[in-house]
């Protein structure tokens, strides 16, 4: 067993029961191909929920300063975490992240970039959008609605895949594309709140 799969079995165990996760939407997550699963932030526990809610093994991107710890730079490799440099325009993640779809597998991003601290919709960044640009991935929205308290439930919803060939045919701008990405997001929200 790999250590991605050790750390989704035990992740799963504890989180499952404590936030009574409930699933919405999983099918709508392709079985094969390339696939970005773009999620909205609460929390520091939402790669690990989207982790263990998607049918697939995902690859997220995570803040290159945890990556210069020696343990914890090892471990987040080996649960297919890569570091990107949150500010700047950072070309290796971006080639990393392309590098990952090309190969048909999941790529997990928050399109704001970092957790709301109120839980309303930031505004994404524009990475996003240029992920969903330069590759044939298929685009699921995905809203996670808390709160994060213990024996609350905690809904994660996938929305169905998106259309984005009028933001290819209308060659739009990655932050249009994010902007749009982010809408769904919180159509999504809106829709499975209650």
């Amino acid at each position: 067993m790999s250590l991605y799969r050790f750390a989704r079995f035990v992740v799963a165990l504890i989180l499952f029961p404590l936030y009574r996760i409930k699933i919405i939407g999983k099918e709508n997550i392709p079985k094969t191909g390339p696939v970005i699963i773009c999620s909205n932030h609460i929390s520091n526990f939402d790669p690990p929920v989207v982790g263990i809610t998607s049918p697939r093994d995902i690859y997220f991107m995570a803040k290159g300063e945890l990556f210069e710890k020696p343990f914890l730079g090892k471990l987040l490799l080996g649960i297919r975490a890569f570091p990107v440099k949150r500010g700047l325009s950072d070309r290796n993640a971006l080639r990393k992240g392309l590098g990952i779809l090309k190969e048909g597998n999941t790529l997990g991003l928050f399109p704001e970039g970092t957790r709301s601290k109120t839980g309303e919709l930031g505004n994404p960044l524009a990475g996003v959008g240029f992920f969903a640009l330069r590759s044939e991935a298929t685009i699921i929205p995905c809203a996670i609605i808390g709160p994060y308290k213990a024996f609350k439930r905690l809904k994660v919803v996938y929305g169905k895949p998106m259309d984005i060939q009028q933001f290819r045919t209308a060659k739009s701008s990655p932050q249009e594309m994010a902007d749009g990405i982010m809408q769904e997001i919180k159509v999504l929200q809106e829709k499975h709140q209650n």
